[in-house]
């Protein structure tokens, strides 16, 4: 008699998985006290052996925690933690969540947000003429704007003129940048990009805290709903 075959169901093993456990298990070779900051990483292929992964899953790892500060990459020397790694708890923890895309929305929203606010108490009129450039460049340049769009975010993160939070927006800003790659975000609306981020620079040029922190929050919102989206369509 024939057994009726079960049909089976699973998710499928997606890379960026495989690269984040990877992460994980080189931040444990710090965390764990194996290595320090500064130490040299076994090589590429004693990685490769170690972990039981491919090398373009071992690379795609190695660029996340680079992007991120956490180590340095060194031509004919090899691989290694950055020297001051142990100030940098912010890029760590970054780090362990790579691969946790809501959770790195919700971080830069959550930095952001306060960022501006301060911004918009702090800001220079030299400030403000940048970010006014900025806007003006992105207007021109309707296809490649990624660039400018990083720019205008570290402007204002930076007119906030905190030391502590500043070390901060950056790793985060190419935590994004990284998972936006990942995901093949193509559905990207220039106008209406444009004209959010003219809106905050309006509420920064009128000094006003609550109305810089909306516009903010409207245009992070904005992302995270395309981004969620292009991950659940996945």
């Amino acid at each position: 008699m024939e057994v009726e075959k079960k049909e089976l169901r699973m998710k499928s093993v997606k890379r960026q998985t495989m690269a984040k456990q990877v992460v994980d298990q080189i931040i444990e070779l710090l965390t764990s006290g194996q290595l320090n900051p500064g130490d040299k990483l076994p090589t590429e292929s004693e990685l490769t052996e170690l972990l039981y992964v491919s090398r373009p899953v071992l690379r795609e790892a190695l660029s996340s925690l680079e992007t991120m500060g956490v180590i340095q990459r060194k031509t004919r020397e090899g691989t290694y933690f950055a020297n001051k790694i142990g100030s940098k708890p912010f890029s760590i923890m970054l780090a362990l969540s790579a691969g946790d895309i809501p959770s790195v929305m919700e971080a830069r929203m959550a930095l952001e947000l306060g960022l501006v606010t301060m911004a918009a108490e702090k800001i220079t009129d030299d400030q403000l003429e940048l970010l006014e450039a900025l806007l003006t460049s992105m207007s021109d340049h309707k296809e490649d704007y990624l660039d400018i769009d990083r720019e205008f975010h570290r402007t204002i993160a930076f007119s906030a003129n905190n030391p502590i939070l500043e070390g901060s927006i950056d790793p985060l800003l190419n935590m994004f940048d990284e998972t936006l790659n990942q995901i093949s975000l193509t559905d990207r609306d220039h106008s209406v990009t444009l004209q959010e981020h003219r809106t905050i620079f309006e509420a920064l040029k009128k000094r006003d805290p609550i109305a810089a922190a909306s516009s903010m929050y409207l245009h992070l919102n904005h992302v995270r709903a395309k981004v969620l989206k292009k991950l659940n369509e996945s």
